[in-house]
């Protein structure tokens, strides 16, 4: 969804991220864009805290209650589509749940409030934009929950 002009978009997002891939949604290609992923959330609501936010959109976009959200960024995220501008302010979450961790690594599932598709994705494959991960710089943060869930040198990971 394209904002209105001059109007600045607050956002709630998600990030899962699990073995060097990330859960995205991926847009198909249309006559106005080029295949694309974003990181699942939307638009905060007025009165609606970035928590509560993101909460409600993992429900009504994939079904799924969340058990953790915790912040990790606030960014701005400014671009052209469709011929018009666009202005977003970030609430970047790392967000889990059981049904997050259940999913499998080869699952894609229907978002159920429009045409689009979440899965896995490897970090390496964003990195490339391979397809195009937004909004701008949740590849970075992505990629710094994964390094964080790694063990450090010399430690033994139970399995």
């Amino acid at each position: 969804m394209t904002p209105p002009p001059d109007r600045i978009r607050n956002i709630a997002v998600g990030l899962v991220v699990r073995d060097g891939r990330m859960l995205v949604e991926i847009y198909p290609a249309t006559a106005r864009h080029d295949v694309f992923a974003r990181v699942p959330g939307g638009g905060i609501e007025f009165g609606e805290t970035a928590r509560e936010a993101i909460q409600r959109e993992f429900v009504e976009e994939l079904d799924i209650a969340l058990a953790e959200a915790r912040p990790l960024s606030i960014t701005e995220n400014i671009f052209e589509s469709g011929g018009a501008r666009g202005h977003e302010v970030v609430h970047a979450f790392s967000v889990a749940s059981p049904a997050l961790d259940a999913l499998g690594d080869d699952v894609e599932l229907r978002v159920l409030d429009n045409h689009t598709t979440v899965r896995w994705v490897s970090l390496d494959d964003l990195r490339r934009s391979d397809p195009p991960l937004y909004p701008v710089g949740m590849v970075e943060l992505a990629a710094a929950l994964d390094e964080a869930s790694r063990p450090s040198s010399g430690e033994v990971r139970p399995v």
